[in-house]
């Protein structure tokens, strides 16, 4: 499309704060919005404006960097699978960030034609979309949609069905715990600076927001779609964000070619509380488990100085996982949504240790898919556990049922799906092109 035709496209803003995992998704889906003609602007914290503007992006700064909290309080990690400290942390910093989030929400959202709110930034761009009167969509990386038949991921791991009314019950509490921390910020701070009324007692989520259109961003071959689910919410597939122009250093080179392919043990933008402990009792199980092992430390979960450590273990900062997981032979990691979705389009089994949130149910999903063995529990972590699992992950069948899995979800055309759905209703100016797709696919044949 020639510039002036793409500059008269009122832009689309997608709002996200989080993790990498929160983040990366949504300038993929941002990159597939932008080859189909329209402009895009990125609201996010500040540690991601490289990431955004390298992605031929326009970066607006949303005050918000976990990163930055999870580096000063190590000690968040450990208390991530406890739901009522989860809150009482998270309200508080919200409500610390908020103080800034209507002025620089503004600021995103000049001349915008469509405001997308994903995750915890959902009321904030629904706030600016009422005041602004710009139409609203919601993109979600996790499943959230009201369901008789699919728990609420944050309160079930999924490893035991619920009858319906009890699932329903969990949407409920689940929606006001996360009305809990929202409060403060979104009732106390932005709808009053918009001058928009505010949200009774019990929140938004029962009502305003079960009625939003909805882009959810993971794969129906990892998870089906609940046949209960309300048109308004639709499945698309995963949503990657690829660094093809990614290169390698030459040790990382030369210890690949050295021998059969490792394995990747990281656990992204985790943090723990005691790296050096957790990372040692991982060192003993790959040691134990007698495979090569390519290490990486992420934001802090694990340490170590970067480089070979001896023949069979490589450590890194980071790489890309589109580059790194098709030359590995399993992947350990915490179960994040981004880093499970790579970890299942590599064709990859996995090791799952999970650390908060939705980590336990993504790891028992691909347990149930027969591409990783049950879950490991952290705090309990030994490396004979971990040397056990690694080696489950190099059996026929497991090898066999995750590269299948793999192949499934490359063929999905998942940026082609949110804009064909956001299209349908309306949401996206006529006239772009159609998106210009770049499958995954081609660099596993």
């Amino acid at each position: 499309m020639p510039e002036c035709d793409r500059a008269s496209t009122r832009p689309v803003v997608i709002f996200t704060i989080g993790t990498q995992g929160d983040v990366r998704p949504c300038v993929a889906l941002g990159q597939g919005l932008h080859r189909a003609g329209y402009s895009v602007r990125i609201a996010t914290s500040d540690n991601f404006a490289e990431l955004v503007r390298r992605a031929g992006l326009e970066f607006y700064p949303l005050t918000a960097n976990f990163q930055t909290m999870l580096e000063a309080d190590r000690s968040i990690a450990e208390q991530g699978l406890n739901v009522r400290a989860m809150v009482r942390i998270f309200r508080e910093r919200y409500t610390i960030w908020a103080a800034k989030w209507v002025q620089e929400g503004l600021a995103a959202c000049e001349n915008a034609g469509l405001l997308i709110g994903v995750s915890n930034s959902i009321l904030l761009a629904k706030a600016l979309s009422e005041a602004l009167e710009i139409p609203f969509a919601i993109a979600r990386l996790q499943p959230l949609t009201l369901s008789r038949i699919l728990p609420p991921i944050m309160l079930s791991s999924g490893k035991h069905k619920l009858p319906g009314l009890l699932s329903l019950g969990a949407h409920y509490l689940l929606f006001k715990l996360l009305w809990d921390v929202m409060c403060p910020a979104i009732n106390g701070i932005v709808r009053p600076q918009l001058g928009l009324p505010l949200y009774p007692w019990y929140g938004p989520y029962f009502r305003d927001l079960h009625h939003a259109k909805i882009i959810n961003g993971f794969s129906q071959h990892v998870l089906s779609r609940p046949p209960d689910w309300t048109d308004n919410s639709q499945v698309t597939g995963y949503w990657f964000f690829d660094q093809s122009q990614w290169s390698p250093s030459d040790a990382l080179s030369q210890f690949l070619a050295a021998g059969p392919k490792p394995v990747y043990v990281g656990f992204g933008s985790m943090v723990s509380s005691d790296a050096s402990a957790f990372t040692q009792i991982v060192l003993d199980g790959i040691k134990k488990s007698g495979q090569r092992a390519v290490l990486a430390t992420g934001w802090g979960a694990m340490d170590g100085d970067e480089g070979p450590q001896d023949r069979q273990i490589f450590v890194l900062r980071h790489a890309p996982h589109d580059w790194l997981f098709p030359r590995m032979s399993a992947a350990v990691h915490h179960g994040g949504a981004g880093t499970t979705a790579a970890a299942v389009r590599a064709g990859l089994p996995s090791v799952i240790v999970p650390f908060f949130g939705d980590q336990p149910f993504w790891a028992n999903r691909l347990n149930r898919k027969g591409v990783a063995p049950p879950a490991l529990e952290r705090k309990s972590l030994t490396s004979a556990a971990l040397a056990s699992a690694l080696s489950t992950t190099q059996e026929a069948p497991m090898i066999k049922a995750a590269a299948a899995l793999g192949r499934a979800v490359r063929a999905e055309d998942s940026i082609g799906e949110a804009l064909r759905h956001l299209r349908t209703w309306n949401l996206l100016p006529d006239g772009a092109r159609e998106a210009v797709v770049e499958p995954f696919a081609r660099t596993m044949t």
